[in-house]
């Protein structure tokens, strides 16, 4: 026997969805889930709730929507920023061989760290320290690393700060509308589990009429 699947949130919003709509078009489940207590008020406490758990899905699907789209900016700025600095990284290297104390201001001795803080702190030294140097410009020069070339890269580092800051923001508020959405799911999915509940005892002698709500009934 297989696995029976497990609805995706949108399925399921959409399963109550079609059941709100058929126990009040269809004058059979109306009577008799009325006779159960399920009369317009009741039944429009849930569709309260299903509202609520949709617009708050729909929200949350923004959010991360959005969230992709800042990783993703963040991301590639990064690609071009590593690129950059990589092979600046490997001139300054081959130009500054022999001084070992300008390597060291430069942030070039050793191996660059993978952490993204450290990563970028090597990186902005760098930058900070060559940047607007006329000597260290002139030499590196040599590897064809102009001045402008420099400060373009420099400022890249501040366009990186940018996207990681919004990616973070979106981030966050992409957490917190889950935790918005999980809440509103979580509360029709409980309302609709007594309804189903009471569903079943109240259309036993016609349980067909289930797979109208949205529950499957095996012949």
């Amino acid at each position: 026997m297989g696995k029976k699947r497990t609805l995706t949130e949108a399925e399921t919003l959409e399963q109550y969805r079609v059941a709100f709509e058929n126990v009040e078009k269809q004058t059979e489940i109306a009577t008799t889930m009325a006779e159960f207590g399920y009369e317009e008020a009741l039944l429009n406490e849930g569709k309260t709730l299903l509202t609520n758990a949709r617009e708050a899905y729909d929200a949350n699907k923004t959010e991360d929507d959005e969230t992709t789209i800042a990783y993703n900016n963040f991301s590639t700025i990064k690609g071009q920023l590593e690129t950059e600095y990589s092979l600046h990284r490997k001139k300054g290297k081959v130009v500054f061989r022999k001084d070992e104390n300008l390597l060291t201001k430069l942030g070039l001795t050793g191996s660059l760290p993978t952490i993204y803080i450290k990563w970028l702190e090597t990186v902005k030294k760098f930058y900070a320290v060559a940047a607007g140097n006329t000597e260290i410009e002139t030499a590196l020069a040599r590897l064809k690393v102009t001045p402008t070339e420099l400060q373009e890269t420099r400022t890249l580092i501040t366009v990186l700060e940018t996207a990681r800051a919004d990616y973070l923001k979106e981030k966050g508020e992409s957490q917190d509308a889950t935790k918005l959405k999980d809440a509103a799911v979580g509360a029709i999915s409980d309302w609709m589990s007594e309804f189903y509940a009471i569903a079943k005892i109240a259309l036993d002698d016609n349980p067909q009429l289930l797979e109208s709500l949205g529950k499957f009934v095996r012949s």
